[in-house]
């Protein structure tokens, strides 16, 4: 068994596909709140600039899903799973024009995923 450290639900894997042939590759970046609060923001690859202060967690159904490092400091012990909900976000992701907004959902890894995880 693959352990990731972000994965996708079915039904947010369909949104990105809509959202992939009006715009063209994507990319996700975990936001750590402010004006957007702390959700999951699509933007076409490369639209959001990524830097040094920002991690690759893994990919989503194609998309690199990158966060803040210190924001990954508070959630390096947690699998992230990428889903969909109705309703409308108060931010720049793609997804909002649909009246959807992705989620994320959250896990606390066992202590033998994060053995596993320090020897990947």
């Amino acid at each position: 068994m693959d352990l990731e450290r972000v994965k996708i639900t079915e039904a947010a894997k369909k949104v990105i596909d809509e959202l992939r042939a009006k715009h063209g590759p994507l990319m996700f970046h975990q936001s750590g709140g402010c004006c957007d609060g702390s959700q999951p923001m699509c933007f076409e690859e490369g639209e959001f600039k990524i830097g040094d202060s920002d991690v690759l967690l893994g990919q989503v159904h194609g998309c690199n899903f990158y966060m803040n490092r210190d924001q990954f400091e508070y959630w390096k012990h947690t699998q992230l799973t990428l889903d969909i909900v109705p309703g409308r976000g108060s931010s720049f992701s793609l997804e909002i024009p649909l009246g959807l907004r992705f989620h994320i959902r959250s896990r606390i890894f066992t202590d033998e995923e994060m053995e596993r995880l320090q020897t990947m």
